[in-house]
């Protein structure tokens, strides 16, 4: 199954969980935004456990 990771637009408040579970996939950038990196496995175990780790829903995966 394929999995992508969309953005929740105005949801991230910056904490950085998902950028210290899987910073390959992940960063916060200079104004404290999520970024997906380019070339990162959306569909690793790994960037689906930072999705469901986000404090304030600001991830969300879709199949």
């Amino acid at each position: 199954m394929t999995v992508s990771i969309e953005l929740v637009p105005g949801r991230c408040e910056g904490h950085a969980v998902c950028e210290a579970i899987a910073p390959e996939v992940f960063q916060v950038d200079d104004d404290g935004l999520v970024q997906l990196l380019p070339g990162g496995d959306q569909d690793d175990a790994t960037a689906l456990a930072a999705v469901r780790s986000c404090p304030v829903a600001a991830l969300r995966a879709t199949s």
